[in-house]
């Protein structure tokens, strides 16, 4: 009985490892990333040298690894961290100049080649920033240790555009696989407990609901 007791500790002790510093799971909410990530996508999310949580805190710890530009991020919203985190794609790396014109993004003077948007990409409207930070203003210089964040549905996105840069620090991670996919009501991925059970019971019932060739594709 003891033996069991201890194997069982171990076997919870590493998983809680596992989860809170190689990989979690997650599921796309709303049509930001569109096409590039559909509502409903479920992913498996990498932190392995992004960040490390302590379990059972809130406490996250920023590891040696940063983000390329226009790789895909998980993060904690900056200008509200108790909000869902926000997936976007990496676009400005700290020290560059972006601008937004002519429906494009421009690097340090030079035009962004971008095969993933849906729309044209425009500055965010005035008055769109959250309370608490200024409006985007381009061009914009992207401060050190941050990170400036699009959607790929840039005309149905809040990002970077609207309240500024991603610190490093907030983070989490970069999504390797899309391991579910399904096409169910969008109340199902935004926090409605009885409206996500529903959605898993009928792909059960019925299999048409799974994106089958979204399954396994590997960022």
């Amino acid at each position: 009985m003891k033996s069991e007791i201890i194997a069982w500790f171990w076997v919870i002790l590493a998983f809680m490892l596992i989860n809170g510093t190689l990989g979690q799971a997650r599921v796309i909410p709303s049509g930001s990333m569109e096409d590039t990530l559909l509502i409903g996508d479920h992913l498996i999310m990498s932190r392995v040298g992004y960040d490390a949580g302590i379990p059972f805190t809130n406490i996250h710890l920023p590891l040696w690894r940063s983000p390329k530009r226009q790789q895909i991020i998980i993060f904690k919203p900056p200008f509200d961290p108790t909000q869902p985190d926000y997936v976007k794609r990496v676009i400005g790396l700290p020290g560059d100049e972006v601008d937004v014109r002519d429906g494009s993004v421009w690097i340090n003077g030079k035009r962004l080649q971008e095969n993933y948007t849906l729309g044209p990409t425009e500055p965010a409207p005035p008055g769109q920033a959250p309370r608490g930070y200024e409006d985007v203003k381009f061009p914009y210089k992207v401060p050190e240790n941050c990170y400036f964040a699009m959607g790929d549905n840039r005309e149905n996105s809040y990002d970077s555009r609207f309240w500024g840069c991603v610190p490093r620090k907030d983070i989490l991670g970069t999504p390797v696989i899309i391991y579910m996919s399904l096409d169910a009501p969008k109340d199902a991925w935004n926090g409605d407990i009885a409206a996500r059970f529903l959605a898993y019971a009928n792909a059960i019932i019925h299999p048409g609901t799974v994106r089958w060739r979204r399954l396994f594709h590997v960022f």
